[in-house]
């Protein structure tokens, strides 16, 4: 048996379409869907995901607003910059591109955005609203593997699903939008004793830690499905994911590729989340 593939980059583009189509109604209505990307310094990742974030700003219709900072920008400059964003009404969405430099708190400024127009769905007030069931606006990473897993026909209900990892961007909110499904769900990290134990009792395992190929084929059940979540650069310049997929996709029933899987849906939540703000403001 060989898994079925996940098409993240197919799936992300038919939403795309929809949401170019929906955007291009919006425009009638007199509301035009704004996004606005700072990013501080040059780190070469952050630049390849803010060019994606405009591409795709440009393809669905998005207004889009992009603000470089030198690296050695103080944090009172940016938190200026954000204020000045919050109060602007042709922006809907704000994005600070992570990591941000070490002279600047992280939180001080992720919590400095408007909950109204935190597309990336970070900020306390948003996280609150997830855990307790709330409208709001989901995380992209995780909002995107459950679209992933709705489109391929995935019935989380009673499921044994077991999250490996637990950062804030994916680990932690993925397990609360799986239970939100009514699957039974395991959280495992660095510190849990026989990761493999839980593994393989999952029908769903989500992977997050950023360890390539840590995954292997025997610690996974026959027809588990699979999503990876991990980027990793080899050494060889190649991609691959937490997953080793040589071993893993000839037992699980279907898994994402890396790349091509979860990858490209995140960018395109991010948008989706721009335009359920421009119509939230409206």
């Amino acid at each position: 048996m060989s898994a079925k593939i996940i098409d993240g980059k197919a799936i992300a583009a038919s939403l795309r379409q929809e949401m170019t189509e929906e955007v291009a109604q919006l425009k009638k209505e007199g509301i035009v869907p704004g996004l606005a990307v700072v990013i501080v310094g040059d780190d070469p990742a952050s630049k390849v995901y803010v060019g994606q974030k405009e591409k795709g700003c440009a393809q669905t219709g998005i207004y889009s607003e992009k603000y470089v900072l030198p690296a050695d920008v103080s944090e009172e400059e940016l938190l200026v910059l954000v204020n000045k964003l919050n109060v602007d009404d042709k922006i809907n969405g704000i994005l600070a591109q992570l990591p941000l430099p070490k002279q600047i708190n992280e939180k001080k400024v992720l919590y400095a955005i408007n909950p109204a127009k935190d597309v990336d769905g970070f900020h306390p007030e948003n996280i609150g609203k997830l855990v307790i069931g709330e409208e709001t606006f989901l995380p992209c990473t995780p909002h995107g593997i459950m679209i992933l897993l709705e489109r391929a026909g995935i019935d989380l209900k009673g499921k044994e699903a077991v999250v490996v990892g637990r950062s804030n961007i994916v680990g932690k909110p993925i397990s609360l939008m799986l239970l939100s499904k009514s699957a039974t769900v395991t959280i495992c990290h660095s510190k849990t004793k026989d990761l493999s134990f839980h593994t393989k009792r999952a029908d769903v395992l989500v992977a997050a830690v950023g360890k390539p190929k840590m995954i292997k084929g025997e610690m996974i059940k026959e027809g588990a499905v699979v999503i990876d979540v991990g980027v990793n650069r080899l050494e060889n310049g190649k991609l691959a994911g937490d997953v080793d997929f040589e071993s893993v996709s000839v037992k699980a029933s279907a898994i994402t590729p890396v790349p091509g899987g979860v990858g490209p849906m995140t960018i395109t939540m991010l948008l989706k989340n721009t335009i359920k703000a421009a119509r939230m403001q409206a």
